[in-house]
């Protein structure tokens, strides 16, 4: 009798073990199922580039910023059709993009981008020109180099006092520095103050 439980149990050994690996196995082609997925979703996403897309991506924001100028102090009622009118005298404009804040709100200045670069040195004779009664800043466009950003250090402000990162801990009492020695007379408290 015992060796007909011992059987038993060897036998249900075996297809718990033959159960495991084959959820075993399960999980494992899921687990390649999902890294394909993965890989498909990055792919169309454009999150992976090989070195020689960004480095074309790079050139072309390059080419187009050659043909492209700043112009500053534009008032914010403009809108891109009258900034266009304004520079097509200097070529043919390809965009007129006015940047704008969270709310939709003009920040006060454009880009204007040309389809000849020829196009840009002219656009620079139009600085300091008016446009609904505001001088207008024209500059070239500059290129921006992500992550070329200079670090500056914060330096703390005396006139703001100084926020470190300790928890706050009041301040002791002091005696003001007249009347050394003098015992303060009995004063109604002062609200809020950090002193008394």
């Amino acid at each position: 009798m015992e060796d007909d439980v011992e059987m038993a149990a060897g036998e249900n050994g075996a297809g718990e073990l033959d159960d495991m690996k084959k959820r075993l196995k399960e999980m494992e082609d899921e687990a390649v199922a999902l890294r394909e997925m993965q890989a498909k979703v990055e792919k169309e996403m454009g999150s992976v580039q090989d070195p020689a897309a960004a480095a074309a991506n790079q050139a072309n924001k390059e080419e187009v910023d050659s043909r492209s100028v700043f112009v500053g102090n534009v008032d914010y009622s403009c809108t891109p059709e009258e900034v266009q009118q304004h520079f097509q005298a200097c070529g043919m404009v390809n965009r007129v993009t006015i940047r704008t804040n969270k709310f939709g709100q003009p920040k006060g200045y454009a880009y204007v981008e040309f389809v000849e670069s020829e196009a840009v040195q002219e656009a620079l004779l139009l600085n300091e020109s008016e446009l609904h009664g505001r001088q207008l800043k024209v500059s070239a466009k500059r290129t921006n180099v992500p992550g070329m950003k200079p670090y500056r250090a914060r330096r703390p402000n005396l006139y703001m006092g100084f926020r470190g990162r300790a928890p706050f801990m009041p301040a002791p009492y002091f005696f003001p520095p007249f009347g050394y020695g003098k015992i303060p007379r009995a004063r109604a408290p002062m609200r809020y103050s950090p002193y008394f």
